[in-house]
């Protein structure tokens, strides 16, 4: 099973389990409203992402685990910066079935979200 993770507050993700998918693109852009995929990591990728997007976050994080073959929406490999480093992007909603296990993300004793490892995920 490949899996990837995406980054979410943990009542966005509790809304869509009574809507039917997840539309949260990243933080504070949703499909909604816009934004045309939504971002995701790979194991290795998760603390770079939340130490520079989510760093003075103080609600609830989590990571939604999905299993990339079960998602029904096109999954992309993309550097959209231009900085050599691609990540996943899933375009279209988030299937709920396609999420396989979400893991509460906390931050450290030091403050920084953590390092992910694919063993910890899978």
């Amino acid at each position: 099973m490949a899996t990837i993770l995406h980054i979410a507050f943990v009542d966005q993700w509790e809304a869509a389990l009574g809507a039917g998918s997840y539309r949260w693109s990243t933080r504070g852009k949703s499909l909604d409203d816009g934004a045309t995929f939504i971002h995701a990591s790979r194991p290795d990728q998760v603390a770079m992402v939340a130490n520079f997007a989510y760093d003075d976050v103080t609600e609830p994080l989590c990571l939604l685990v999905i299993d990339t073959a079960r998602l029904v929406s096109a999954l992309c490999d993309e550097d959209l910066d231009g900085t050599g480093m691609s990540f996943p992007h899933i375009y279209g909603p988030l299937n709920l079935d396609a999420v396989v296990d979400v893991r509460p993300y906390h931050r450290g004793p030091d403050g920084l979200w953590p390092e992910v490892t694919a063993e910890a995920v899978s």
